[in-house]
């Protein structure tokens, strides 16, 4: 728990930006309840400041943008059987990730390091994404029997060619010149620049002139634009069986990076795996909010089960990296239950287009 006398969140206008930092900084500006909330709230009121023109969102300490929802926490709340309380935390975070997309003002994400989870929730959604140097994005969470939520239903699927099911189902890490390849990110800047950026968004400029100020050249491309013909030859397929029947094949052909993938994938949960690739093939299909919608269905099926505890201990708690999934094989998963998740009908789930302000 952070002390009292230390926020977690801060905000501050500078001219015509709102600026809001995440400052859980040994955390890695991980999000709790109280960071969600309070964002979703501060955005709402500079959404009708009229002396905010911009606002723009960062990290703190340098290693981190943020990565991701405190799971810590939500794995300890699941454990005391206190699901109530995990759904709030992914009802609120859902919220706040509808309201960035469908934010009204130019919102600006400045992101120095890991940005993975959340913390893609709460800048892909927006209109700029700026990645420095250390820029280092993932959606790592297939391999904490997990599945690649905050909207990644709707925009991984959009990305080119089949680099978004890539990126789902492995959780692989790329940096920031495959990120702007594929659009994840859309400028380049220093870190070092960031608060001369931000400085210029608060005279009121330009927000695409002010970056082309600071432009820089990005980090060198990685397997999404190196090994794409193989990623588009192999992801493609209709099931997971099936995208690993191709990876071997490619494998065999002599791809390093084919071998690589298939073995990553095979340490992953099939659960997941199978949830995130069903996740690929319907979002083309959905809405964002639709999307929104399936995710929280999926969230809730998943917190009633199994995979997501054992993944955190593993990978998170105990740190053995001997994760045992159940089911243990692709073949035992109940597909047709994941898929029932995407039919959008009329219950309870929150309605995700924006329109739903945080919690009191």
């Amino acid at each position: 728990m952070a002390d009292a006398a230390e926020p977690e969140i801060t905000f501050e206008r500078r001219g015509a930006v709102g600026i809001a930092t995440l400052v859980r900084t040994k955390a890695l500006n991980a999000l709790t309840l109280p960071m969600v909330t309070a964002l979703h709230r501060q955005l709402r009121a500079w959404a009708d400041d009229p002396a905010v023109s911009r606002v723009a969102v960062r990290g703190s300490g340098g290693r981190a943008f943020c990565a991701g929802g405190d799971i810590r926490r939500i794995h300890a709340l699941g454990q005391a059987g206190r699901l109530a309380e995990v759904m709030e935390f992914w009802r609120e975070e859902y919220l706040l990730d509808a309201f960035v997309k469908t934010f009204p003002k130019p919102y600006v994400a400045l992101i120095e390091g890991i940005v993975m989870g959340g913390g893609v929730g709460i800048s892909l959604h927006g209109d700029v994404r700026v990645a420095a140097e250390s820029y280092s994005f993932a959606m790592p969470e297939t391999g904490i029997g997990f599945f690649p939520d905050i909207g990644a239903t709707y925009a991984l699927p959009r990305l080119p060619g089949r680099t978004g099911a890539y990126l789902a189902l492995t959780g692989s890490r790329i940096g920031a010149g495959d990120a702007l390849q594929v659009g994840l990110a859309t400028h380049a800047v220093r870190a070092a620049d960031f608060e001369a950026v931000l400085d210029g968004f608060a005279r009121g400029g330009d927000i695409a002139a002010t970056l082309a100020d600071f432009a820089a050249a990005p980090s060198d491309s990685g397997p999404l634009v190196a090994e794409r013909t193989t990623i588009d030859a192999c992801f493609c397929a209709d099931t997971v069986t099936a995208i690993l029947e191709r990876l071997d094949a490619a494998a065999r052909d002599g791809s390093d990076f084919a071998a690589r993938t298939a073995a990553t994938i095979r340490t992953r949960s099939p659960t997941s795996l199978t949830i995130a690739l069903a996740q690929m093939r319907r979002g083309p299909s959905l809405s964002f909010a639709q999307a929104m919608r399936a995710e929280f269905r999926l969230c809730a099926r998943v917190m009633r089960g199994r995979d997501f505890y054992e993944g955190v201990r593993a990978v998170i708690v105990d740190k053995d990296n001997r994760p045992a999934w159940q089911p243990a094989t692709l073949e035992a998963v109940d597909a047709a239950a994941i898929e029932a998740a995407f039919v959008d009908a009329d219950d309870a789930t929150p309605r995700f287009d924006g329109s739903e302000g945080p919690r009191p």
